[in-house]
């Protein structure tokens, strides 16, 4: 099925140059021209999909997620609440492609909040923690903690990033206490980063 935006019952928007199947959309979404979204998709709330985007069956995004202009997504990928996904962020869920065999996914998990930057490329079975952040450009090979930004080929650990997107201070390795000009307080060490409630 195709919708577009001239169904006017509809509480999201659908640009009549993207091709929708799935009806598992939230209210206040928007699915910009050029995109393709296929049947087996769930989308959240207030969904932002820009234009020349794929996303596959298997699919399923959280609410209030930005996917910026020329992102595919595979099946099995697994897109958290408040996510941001930069322009051209690539993302591959077969670990050893070989057309003409058995296809075995290695699935992406995007967790709360992560943001991932422009032209950034994630790998199979790669997990994004809570509110991390990746640079743009970045290849991940490699699992990413909470609240950690990470940058380069192949990414590696920067520092911690605070839940409103700026940087803590570094940490000396033992365990001590960040804030940061939100107000909002952590304890950091060299592996983890935990805000206080």
């Amino acid at each position: 099925m195709t919708t577009n935006s001239s169904d006017t019952a509809a509480p999201f928007f659908i640009h009549p140059l993207a091709i929708v199947e799935t009806r598992r959309i939230g209210a206040g979404t928007r699915i910009w021209g050029w995109s393709h979204v296929q049947e087996r998709v769930s989308i959240g709330v207030s969904c932002n999909i820009g234009e020349h985007c794929f996303i596959e069956n298997g699919v399923k995004i959280g609410d209030r997620v930005v996917v910026k202009n020329g992102i595919s997504l595979w099946e099995g990928t697994m897109i958290g609440n408040d996510v941001f996904l930069g322009p051209h962020a690539v993302f591959s869920n077969e670990r050893y492609p070989r057309s003409g065999f058995p296809k075995v996914y290695d699935p992406i998990i995007i967790e709360d909040g992560a943001s991932i930057g422009a032209g950034a490329i994630i790998t199979p079975g790669v997990n994004i923690g809570r509110y991390a952040t990746v640079g743009a450009g970045s290849v991940v090979t490699r699992p990413v903690t909470a609240h950690a930004l990470v940058h380069g080929n192949p990414a590696r650990f920067q520092r911690w990033m605070c839940v409103c997107g700026l940087k803590l201070p570094s940490s000396d390795g033992s365990i001590s206490m960040a804030s940061c000009t939100c107000r909002r307080m952590y304890s950091i060490s060299k592996t983890e980063c935990k805000l206080n409630k």
